[in-house]
């Protein structure tokens, strides 16, 4: 909280029991969880680092979203610009 506080940032805190209220977040943190959080036992915060890298890699550039129409979000933000 500190560090959040000394760059400006207000932090809003979602209702104990209420995830909707912050549903896009809690469903990317429950996709990060079952894709490869929970698949894997780290030696090392670089082993952790490197496989959130290219989990987000595969996530944003070769996994369809069907959210967003099948498509990726590397491919839905190439047809916003």
């Amino acid at each position: 909280m500190e560090w959040a506080e000394n760059r400006g940032i207000a932090l809003a805190y979602i209702q104990p029991g209420k995830p909707q209220q912050n549903a896009y977040v809690e469903r990317y943190n429950r996709t990060v969880r079952h894709e490869w959080l929970d698949l894997y036992i780290f030696e090392t915060i670089e082993e952790a680092q490197q496989i959130a890298t290219d989990w987000l890699w595969t996530y944003n550039n070769e996994r369809p979203n069907m959210g967003i129409g099948g498509i990726t979000p590397a491919q839905k933000l190439k047809m916003a610009t």
